[in-house]
């Protein structure tokens, strides 16, 4: 079985920093990190998308990552398991 947590960010420059502490936080429950948002030579997206696989036996740790991440302005998570 997999953890998915994907994390939408929103405005994604003034989240960003908040969100990067707190998942410096919970690394150790981490496996897998992958950030997504649209950019090209002429402009970067406002928004943006944090893809997380995470160790499966950690669940009370994985929920007070998702409780403070909550707890942002303009952060949006879901959590799937598969």
């Amino acid at each position: 079985m997999f953890t998915i947590m994907i994390i939408k960010l929103e405005p994604r420059v003034s989240t960003a920093p908040t969100v990067q502490e707190i998942l410096t936080k919970y690394g150790c429950i981490i496996h897998t990190r992958l950030g997504l948002h649209e950019a090209t030579k002429t402009s970067c997206s406002n928004s943006g998308l944090i893809v997380l696989n995470l160790m499966n036996d950690e669940k009370e740790e994985i929920n007070k990552l998702k409780e403070e991440l909550e707890n942002l302005k303009g952060i949006t998570i879901k959590l799937v398991e598969v």
